[in-house]
């Protein structure tokens, strides 16, 4: 069949994104869903600032690309043999297929899943090759989902049935912001009641990750940012305490003000000075914990002495560490009862077209989630 899709012909490209057009709207070729594949009407899909790093370089992919993760929409057609699924059911995307099988999804981390990895990074399905193309040349899948289209082929196994009736473009955000946000206080961290809480990077993310503490019954829940914008919503969203990250002296005011730093610290902004912020206001004995996707030639300068005299924990938190076919159903449900204010991360939105000004919004900061909906 055809549709319409958003396709990178190559990275990194440069902004403003309104006038460099990384993303181009075309009509492509989607073959028909295989085995153990499935057919979906994409309904709505959120711009993240892992597609942005994608567009920019700082996270190389094979191009080109037909990009997009966070997604919710319909069942269309299953592929030969059957499927659990049926038209018209609603679904989340997940931007990490699990086989089942291999030895982290044997353990229940499916977030680090074996084969998913691997199909990810060769810009295929976990099934195998790509159901994408144009003009006769195949057009390689962004994370198994290739969400900004009107229609999406992908594996089973990248798919949560859903059966709240939320809209499209609040189911959307649980398969990224939510999941990696909420995932990491409550998995990763495993952050207690009565605990301190410090999130630096206020994105969709960072957001979802104070919404997480707040759940957890944090007492202290400190947000830091740049932004003074994201500072004030995070105040809205539960926040008990804000500091600017560009200001002088910000890591000997926030330890002061929590008597030697926080339980926890969470960077969540994908920068290397970020997560040095998050650990230098841990306290001793604290957990830092970053879901951030910085890029991969950064490192980070780490003293072993105050690891070990300091008895730290540094953990890396990726997909939340969740099993998505438990954790999206649980979130939604805290949505729901109003513990989770997904809603308040949607900011702005537009069609297919508006998508390269949508990430100028994102990348300037001037945006939570841009939802794209078709």
């Amino acid at each position: 069949m055809k549709t319409r899709a958003a396709v990178l012909k190559a990275s990194p490209v440069a902004a403003p994104y309104a006038l460099s057009r990384p993303l181009s709207i075309e009509e492509v070729e989607l073959a028909p869903p295989g085995p153990g594949e499935v057919l979906v009407r994409v309904r709505a899909a959120g711009l993240c600032h892992s597609d942005l790093s994608v567009i920019d370089g700082a996270r190389p992919r094979p191009t080109p690309m037909v990009l997009g993760h966070e997604a919710a929409g319909e069942v269309v057609e299953t592929g030969p043999g059957g499927s659990d699924l049926k038209r018209g059911d609603r679904v989340v995307m997940v931007f990490v297929p699990s086989c089942g099988h291999c030895a982290p999804c044997s353990e229940g981390r499916p977030a680090l899943c074996e084969p998913g990895n691997a199909a990810n990074g060769a810009g295929e399905l976990l099934g195998g090759g790509r159901r994408l193309s144009a003009h006769g040349a195949p057009l390689n899948h962004h994370v198994g989902v290739s969400a900004f289209a009107d229609h999406a082929v992908l594996s089973r196994r990248s798919l949560v049935r859903i059966e709240a009736d939320i809209p499209h473009e609040i189911a959307a955000l649980f398969g990224c912001a939510v999941l990696t946000g909420v995932g990491a206080v409550v998995n990763t961290a495993k952050v207690r009641a009565g605990e301190s809480v410090a999130v630096v990077g206020l994105g969709g993310v960072g957001l979802s990750a104070l919404m997480g503490a707040a759940a957890c019954g944090a007492a202290r829940v400190i947000a830091i940012d740049l932004s003074e914008e994201k500072l004030a919503a995070a105040r809205d969203l539960g926040a008990t305490d804000t500091f600017n990250a560009g200001d002088s002296g910000v890591v000997e005011a926030i330890r002061a003000a929590t008597g030697g730093g926080v339980d926890h610290g969470l960077e969540m902004a994908g920068s290397v000075k970020a997560l040095d912020l998050a650990y230098q206001i841990t306290r001793r004995g604290g957990t830092t914990t970053t879901a951030g996707l910085a890029n991969p030639a950064h490192s980070l300068a780490l003293a072993p002495v105050r690891l070990v005299g300091e008895e730290r924990t540094l953990k890396g938190s990726y997909v939340g560490s969740c099993i998505p076919l438990r954790d999206i159903p649980r979130f939604i449900d805290l949505y729901q009862r109003g513990k989770l204010p997904v809603d308040r991360l949607w900011t702005s939105g537009s069609g297919l077209d508006g998508i390269n000004e949508g990430f100028d919004a994102l990348a300037e900061g001037r945006t939570i989630r841009h939802v794209i909906t078709m």
